[in-house]
């Protein structure tokens, strides 16, 4: 894929779930070809280490261990992003994780509340506190990764669905809020990305032939399909642009 700049260079940026996938491919073009400044967290740290080492991007990248669901760690974050880079400039929510759940009713309260924690709570929580800095700024970039599971339930993704429906509710309701503040708040919404979070669905022939039926432009998305429009969102290019969703879905939505 033929990469465009998009005017970044010097930005601050804080990735969740930065440590592999969308994540991690976000941090590289920011690193190498936009020359920004990322900050990069995930929940384990042996994964940050091995993304660090990878990105080896110097005193530009800080990665941080954050449970995205703990309110005192994704506070600690953003004070740590301050402390090092003087400002935070985009945040780009793209932490997700999921729990095979067959039947969601049945599927009990424990697995329900670590799935809406980690997708919805910790989008929340993320985007308040970038929120304070950016206010206190004059302007500010949220960018939210949804998926095309908030409006077509799929098996095995029920409540994940649950809590990406709810990051694009709270996308809109972001947006409107935060307009007054020069704060800009959109979601992108992937069909299923080739990475190894998916890996469980596209590793299987049959599942993988199936899936590919179902979109028109005839194959899964890799990790730099959604980089691109993540990143026009982040740039001046989408200055007029707020509380949208974007689907990065192949066609998949349109059949």
């Amino acid at each position: 894929m033929k990469q465009i700049g998009y005017g970044l260079g010097g930005r601050v940026f804080v990735i969740t779930g930065g440590s592999r996938g969308i994540g991690l491919e976000l941090a590289r073009r920011l690193l190498k070809d936009e020359g920004a400044n990322v900050v990069l967290c995930a929940r384990k740290q042996e994964g940050l280490d091995r993304a660090a080492a990878d990105l080896d991007a110097g005193d530009s990248l800080l990665a941080l261990p954050v449970h995205v669901a703990r309110e005192e760690e994704v506070a600690a974050l953003f004070q740590r992003a301050r402390e090092r880079f003087g400002r935070v400039d985009v945040l780009i929510n793209n932490v997700g994780m999921n729990l095979m759940t067959p039947s969601t009713a049945a599927a009990g309260p424990a697995t329900w509340q670590k799935i809406i924690d980690t997708n919805l709570n910790g989008t929340y929580l993320c985007s308040c506190g970038a929120a304070q800095i950016m206010k206190e700024q004059g302007r500010g970039r949220i960018v939210n990764l949804s998926s095309i599971a908030a409006r077509r339930a799929a098996p095995g993704m029920g409540i994940y669905s649950v809590a990406k429906a709810g990051i694009e509710s709270l996308t809109r309701v972001l947006a409107i809020e935060l307009a007054p503040d020069n704060i800009q708040v959109n979601a992108v919404a992937p069909s299923m990305v080739k990475t190894g979070f998916s890996m469980p669905f596209w590793s299987n022939q049959e599942v993988h032939d199936e899936i590919v039926r179902g979109i028109p432009l005839g194959r899964l998305a890799e990790p730099a399909d959604i980089v691109e429009p993540v990143l026009f969102l982040c740039s001046e290019g989408a200055s007029f642009i707020t509380g949208q969703v974007i689907n990065v879905d192949g066609g998949a939505t349109i059949i």
